[in-house]
């Protein structure tokens, strides 16, 4: 009997059944199938999950390529078990055809669904933690013209959301431009965020780089030359649109998960700012209206909503490490999953890695740097 089963009957199977996605924490919080459960590929027991689970199991990953060996070793093992064929994608390509299916009725509804619950459903959730955010930081300012910068995922469009709705709701003494870089993204993921943003009506102004084609020969990692290359590109894209700011979608977990990363794998106290200047184009900033939103919520409005965006955009890695295949996490993973467990037994340790940066005391660090100087405590000791 084939170990191979199609999203459709997955569907069909309206047995008790376990469905496990494999794929990494962050991928998975980036979607996965309804009902799924996330066991990271690194972490997963196949003789523990024979042992404990009753019914056919489905498993998920990127794109198919490493879960029919672990079926298989469940099937050794006595179990019913099955690899989703395609993993993940195949799921995201029925969904987007389903969106485009779906009447214009059904679309205006989906819309209407999404902004209504920005304001009611997650006020406090979103829409205060927004808007608390640029006040506290001073993130926009009269007169200014911001790019908000739209990846595809989760966390972008619900930026871009946000605007729409301060512009609609709140304060109208500024400008935005919703701008999408196809970095040379695969068909299904650029037709994912062009299909997104048309069902949410924001006015996207999209502009194609090769960046990809570029990075991909470079050797080793190539995510640092690639996230310098994708900020360059937006900021100079941004000011040729007449933009002064960019705005980008971290939010308040990147931050805290940076503060750690820069602790435990870079020796030094550093966080990621509001705002900033821009060394290379002047006149630009960037900013993060996003600063003060939880992941967690971003997920809860997303699944409220029924919607679906791109996963992993990197061409270069989607079908190893976001398919559990061979990298073993990335350090970021590490840190949230560290974070995770803590704030498990102390639900206070986030917001007190988050304010640590707010209350560093110079009387009790051994040195520290101010505008490219070194300073040491024993210079007014």
């Amino acid at each position: 009997m084939s170990i191979e089963r199609t999203i459709e009957e997955l569907s069909n199977d309206s047995r008790e059944k376990h469905i496990i996605d494999i794929r990494s924490r962050d991928n998975f919080a980036r979607g996965s199938y309804p009902g799924a459960e996330n066991i990271p590929v690194e972490e997963f027991d196949a003789e523990k999950i024979a042992s404990t689970y009753n019914g056919p199991i489905y498993l998920l990953c990127h794109s198919g390529v490493k879960t029919p060996e672990i079926a298989e070793e469940l099937e050794d093992l006595g179990c019913e078990a099955y690899s989703i064929c395609g993993g993940y994608l195949s799921f995201l390509k029925i969904k987007l055809q389903e969106m485009a299916d779906d009447s214009e009725e059904k679309q205006t509804e989906i819309k209407e669904r999404a902004e209504q619950s920005i304001i009611k459903k997650f006020r406090r959730q979103l829409w205060t933690p927004f808007v608390r955010a640029i006040k506290e930081y001073s993130l926009i300012e009269d007169g200014d013209k911001i790019a908000v910068c739209i990846s595809g995922g989760k966390d972008s469009m619900l930026m871009a959301k946000l605007f729409q709705e301060m512009l609609r709701h709140g304060n109208k003494n500024f400008e935005a431009v919703f701008l999408v870089m196809n970095p040379g993204y695969n068909e299904l993921n650029y037709k994912v965020v062009t299909e997104n943003a048309r069902i949410l009506n924001v006015p996207i102004e999209t502009f194609r780089t090769d960046i990809f084609d570029i990075v991909v020969d470079q050797g080793g990692s190539p995510c640092y030359l690639c996230a310098r290359m994708r900020r360059g590109y937006l900021y100079s894209r941004a000011k040729e649109l007449g933009c002064n700011k960019i705005a980008l979608g971290h939010h308040f977990d990147d931050v805290i998960e940076t503060i750690l990363m820069g602790m435990l794998y870079g020796a030094q106290i550093q966080t990621m700012m509001p705002k900033l200047h821009s060394t290379n184009f002047e006149g630009m900033e960037l900013i993060r209206p996003l600063y003060l939103v939880r992941e967690a919520d971003i997920i809860k409005w997303r699944d409220y909503n029924n919607l679906h965006f791109i996963q992993c955009a990197c061409r270069l890695t989607e079908s190893c490490a976001s398919c559990g295949g061979t990298e073993q996490g990335s350090k970021r993973n590490t840190v949230k999953d560290l974070i995770k467990q803590i704030a498990e037994k102390d639900p206070q340790i986030e917001m007190n890695i988050f304010r640590s940066v707010e209350n560093v005391n110079l009387k009790t660090v051994i040195a520290y740097k101010q505008n490219g100087i070194k300073h040491h405590f024993l210079e007014d000791y």
